[in-house]
């Protein structure tokens, strides 16, 4: 299943992954573009930047 969200301007963008660093984390980004779509991962939400309006994962709290 692939997470989507629509931000405050209504925009739509797509929840990504890839692998980086050295080591070999997984790293979540969003696009506008379905490039390596996911699922939301578990412990996790969606908030959006006051200022850009783009949307960012982080842990719940």
């Amino acid at each position: 299943m692939v997470y989507e969200h629509t931000n405050s301007k209504g925009i739509k963008y797509f929840l990504n992954t890839t692998i980086g660093g050295k080591n070999k984390k997984i790293l979540y980004y969003f696009s506008k573009d379905q490039r390596t779509p996911v699922d939301m991962p578990e412990g996790f939400e969606v908030i959006e930047n006051p200022v850009t309006k783009l949307p960012v994962l982080r842990k719940k709290r």
